[in-house]
This record gives structure tokens, sequence and C-alpha cells, in this order.
């Protein structure tokens, strides 16, 4: 009875996890033909076996990549400058509440930096900077909610 499983590869979830653990994210998913795998920090594992064109998926899938391009559509900024909200959560300007903000406009900074901070179910996620640049502008405020693919900074 103990040999019996779902056809969920168990190997895959560890191999999932592994991911999370070594890359610190804090979530990952992964489509394969009528399997969808998602591994999150702050929950359970789940999975959904369904097909993808199911109606259910439809609109979670639109909506991430509806809030990419928004950054795109902006007028006067480069995409290739505007950095984005990897994730949903509360912005944090600085390391504490009280203490200097990582970056000011005008700020130069190096790639990898930390340029701000997003709580995001109670995990503080340190988000770097992709290049090395001028911070021109900011488009977020501290202590604000943002959502997945939000302009957060731009950096020339």
């Amino acid at each position: 009875m103990a040999e019996k499983k779902s056809g969920i590869d168990q190997a895959l979830i560890r191999d999932l996890a592994n991911i999370l653990n070594d890359t610190d994210l804090t979530e990952i998913e992964v489509e394969q033909d009528d399997l969808r795998i998602r591994v999150s920090r702050a929950g359970a594992m789940q999975y959904v076996q369904a097909p993808i064109a199911a109606p259910a998926f439809a609109a979670p899938a639109a909506a991430p990549a509806a809030a990419t391009a928004a950054p795109a559509a902006a007028p006067g900024r480069n995409p290739a400058n505007v950095v984005n909200a990897p994730m949903v959560g509360t912005v944090y300007m600085a390391p504490a509440p009280g203490a200097r903000p990582f970056i000011e406009v005008g700020a130069t900074v190096k790639e990898g930096q930390t340029l701000i901070i997003i709580e995001a179910m109670k995990t503080m996620n340190q988000i770097p900077s992709p290049k090395s640049g001028k911070v021109t502008e900011i488009l977020v405020d501290d202590g604000h909610p943002v959502e997945y693919g939000q302009a957060l900074v731009v950096i020339e």
C-alpha cells in the first residue's frame, strides 16, 4: 500500500524546495504537461493536476503579465532602467524604522546593492540592484503595498 503513489514526482518537489533554499527565493512554480507544482516558503507545498487551459488558471496567469508590461508603457522611461517588484508585499526603504534609507534619488548604486526591502508573508526580502548606475526616480513610498511587476526604482 505504501508503494502506490499519486503520480506526483516527489523528487521534483524536493529539488524545487532545494532551489528555494539555495537561492533565497520565497516561491517557485513549475508547469509540465497537465501538472502545475508550486513550492513556497510561506506555506505548504501545493499541486494542482488539471488541464492548463482550464478557466480557473486563465485569469491568474494573465494578471502578472499585464502588471509586468506596465513599466514599458510609461512614457519617458526606458524599460531596461526600471526595477520591478519580483513579488507582492510591503515596501520598506530602510533596514529599520528611523534608519537611513538604502537609496535616495541621485545616489549612485552598484550591482547587487540593496535598493529596498519587500516584506512578503512575514519574510523580509532584500531587492538588489540589477545593475550599477544612478538612481533617477523612486516610484514607491515607504510602508506602502506593491504588486508583482510594479515599477519600484529607475536606475540609469
